[in-house]
C-alpha cells in the first residue's frame, strides 16, 4: 500500500495504491509528489506514467482523517500536500501519461488535469463533487479537461462526465477497455521515450511556459475560498453528511 514505483525500459511507472477506494492522506499526497519530481529529475527517465490500483483512479482526499484530526492541521496538510502533488505532474521534467480506471474525483482532477497525456478506460468517469463537500479545488484544472461553460455545469452540479465524452472533447487521447489500459498507456509513453530526451525534456518545458493558464496561481486562489468555508462550519457539515451517508 501507498506509493509503488517501478522502471519498464526508459519509463518510470508510478502507482498510486490506498485502498480501498485511493483516497490519499496527508503523506500520500507528499510522497507522490516526490515520486513523480524524483522520477523526472533522474536522467534515464525519459516518461512518467501515472496509474492506480484498485476499485478506481483516485477519489480526493481522506475525509476520514480530515474529521479525526483537532484543529485544522490535517486540511492544511490536504492542500499542501494536493498542491504539491498537483504542481509535480505539471513541473515534472518529462511528459506524464495518466492512465485512468474506474473513478477519478476531486484530486484525481488535479492530478490528471495537469498530466501531459490521458488515457483511460471505458469505465472512467470524472468529477469534481467539491461543492457537495464544503470545499473549492479543481476548477483550475478541470478547465483544462472541458470548455468553460460545461465545466462551471459540472462544478456546480457535481456531475461527473465519462471518458467517452472527455475523448469527444479531445483531452482523453485514447478510451480502451479496462484490461487494455496499462499496455495502452505503456504504448504511447514507449513512443515518447524513443525520441531524444534533450528535445523532450525541453518540449515539456516550453509548452509550460506557453500555457496560457497560471494552474499553480489559479489553484491556490481557489484553496483560499476552501479555508473560508472551514472557518464559516459549512465544510465541517458537509464532511459529517458525507460520512454519515446523508
Amino acid at each position: 500500500m501507498g506509493i509503488l514505483s517501478k522502471r519498464d525500459g526508459h519509463v518510470e511507472v508510478v502507482t498510486v495504491d490506498f485502498p480501498p477506494v485511493n483516497a490519499l492522506p496527508v503523506q500520500g499526497w507528499f510522497d507522490l509528489a516526490d515520486a513523480i519530481t524524483q522520477a523526472g529529475r533522474d536522467p534515464g527517465v525519459h516518461v512518467v506514467v501515472l496509474r492506480a490500483e484498485g476499485r478506481g483512479f483516485n477519489a480526493g482526499v481522506d475525509i476520514k482523517e480530515i474529521q479525526r484530526s483537532e484543529g485544522y492541521d490535517a486540511l492544511v496538510g490536504a492542500n499542501r500536500g494536493c498542491y504539491a502533488a498537483f504542481g509535480a505532474v505539471y513541473d515534472c521534467a518529462v511528459p506524464v501519461v495518466a492512465a485512468v480506471h474506474g473513478f477519478c474525483l476531486g484530486g484525481g482532477i488535479g492530478l490528471v488535469g495537469n498530466a501531459d497525456v490521458i488515457l483511460a478506460s471505458e469505465d472512467a468517469t470524472f468529477g469534481v463533487p467539491e461543492v457537495e463537500r464544503g470545499a473549492l479545488g479543481a476548477a483550475t484544472h478541470l478547465a483544462r479537461l472541458v470548455p468553460q461553460h460545461l465545466m462551471r455545469t459540472l462544478y456546480f452540479t457535481a456531475r461527473k462526465i465519462t471518458a467517452a465524452e472527455l475523448h469527444a472533447h479531445g483531452s482523453v487521447y485514447r478510451v480502451v477497455p479496462r484490461a487494455e489500459l496499462d499496455e495502452a498507456a505503456l504504448d504511447v509513453a514507449r513512443d515518447i521515450a524513443k525520441k531524444d530526451p534533450r528535445v523532450i525534456r525541453a518540449a515539456k518545458e516550453a509548452l509550460n511556459g506557453i500555457d496560457t493558464q497560471q494552474v499553480h496561481r489559479s489553484y491556490r486562489f481557489e484553496q483560499g475560498f476552501t479555508f473560508e468555508l472551514n472557518l464559516l462550519g459549512a465544510s465541517d457539515e458537509a464532511r459529517e453528511e458525507f460520512l454519515n451517508g446523508r
